[in-house]
């Protein structure tokens, strides 16, 4: 089984040499950085539950990543007709904060100083949102690439939130627990595996693994959604008769994954079982006309899922201020 396809040599060469922001001259207009920072979070309500999503900051990734199933000409006429470079994925990294009742949950921790250094911004945006890391009373971790674990530890090794109830799918700690397994993965993704370990064995990160179906707090509950890791975990938040589905990476391109639910990325370590997971998270969350949160969709990544023929589209939340 096939773990990485683009490597981490291409990752860190790309993110070097593509500025923020920056975009191929086509036919569009280009946004490019603002003078000043833009806020990296946003806050709305769902029932009693009161939610708020952070940036962790962006990823450049190569686009060549993109849609690996299926004819490169094709995929890069999709992106250019949806506006997107051909050449560079922009990734956004939507963090989850949810209140409800006596708990505060953070879904996934970004990744620190040690991946791209567009990210790593989870802790100055939280304060600014004015959340303290302090309170925070659980964490789940949807699974364990750099983006969404690699930022629990400090620069001593120790977790960033000793406090908190962490929670792991069961079935992905044991895949990257596993003896040998950097030994058996191509040199270029062995970081991958030493940084997973060394996330989960962070000094005063307290890990409870999870099943399918396990209740992480009163209306939050885990959903198993394999293929883009093995054991890759949603989230489904559920606050009166207003559910939320938190996809993590189970889906990650809002135009893409969408329109050609078939396409499947170098990142998915199983093509055809992500493929059979997102339509299934797909039909679920247009059928029960659910919101869904996208870890990489464009931020803030909350909307939800409409059906058409044989695809479907995504919806972006209509936000309200007042």
């Amino acid at each position: 089984m096939p773990i990485l396809t683009p490597t981490r040599r291409d990752i860190m060469a790309m993110a070097a040499a593509a500025p923020a922001l920056a975009l191929p001259r086509l036919a569009r207009a280009d946004l490019h950085q603002p003078p000043a920072a833009n806020p990296g979070h946003m806050s709305f309500t769902l029932g009693e539950a009161r939610l708020t999503v952070i940036s962790d900051g962006a990823l450049h990734l190569p686009a060549s990543g993109l849609g690996v199933n299926a004819d490169p000409a094709e995929v890069r006429a999709f992106l250019e007709r949806h506006y997107l470079s051909p050449e560079t994925q922009y990734a956004h990294t939507n963090h989850l904060v949810v209140d409800m009742n006596d708990t505060r949950l953070l879904v996934d921790v970004g990744s620190g100083n040690r991946f791209l250094d567009t990210a790593g911004r989870l802790l100055p945006n939280l304060g600014a949102a004015g959340i303290d890391p302090s309170s925070i009373t659980h964490v789940m971790i949807t699974h364990a690439h750099p983006d969404h674990i690699w930022g629990i530890r400090d620069d001593f090794d120790e977790s960033i939130l000793p406090g908190a109830a962490c929670f792991l799918g069961e079935r992905e700690h044991r895949f990257w627990m596993q003896d040998g397994l950097a030994a058996r993965v191509a040199p270029e993704v062995q970081s991958f595996v030493v940084g997973a370990r060394n996330a989960i064995n962070a000094e005063g990160a307290d890990w409870t693994l999870i099943a399918d179906g396990a209740e992480i707090a009163p209306g939050i509950r885990a959903i198993a959604t394999p293929g883009h890791t093995p054991g890759h975990m949603s989230l489904l938040i559920e606050s009166g008769a207003e559910p939320l589905l938190v996809t993590g990476d189970a889906l990650n391109h809002a135009w893409m994954n969408f329109a050609h639910p078939g396409w499947y990325n170098g990142f998915d370590m199983d093509g055809a079982q992500t493929v059979a997971t997102r339509r299934r998270l797909l039909d679920m969350a247009a059928t029960g006309r659910m919101a869904v949160l996208g870890y990489h969709f464009p931020f803030p990544g909350v909307g939800h899922v409409m059906r058409e023929a044989d695809s479907y589209r995504f919806i972006p939340a209509l936000w309200k201020w007042d």
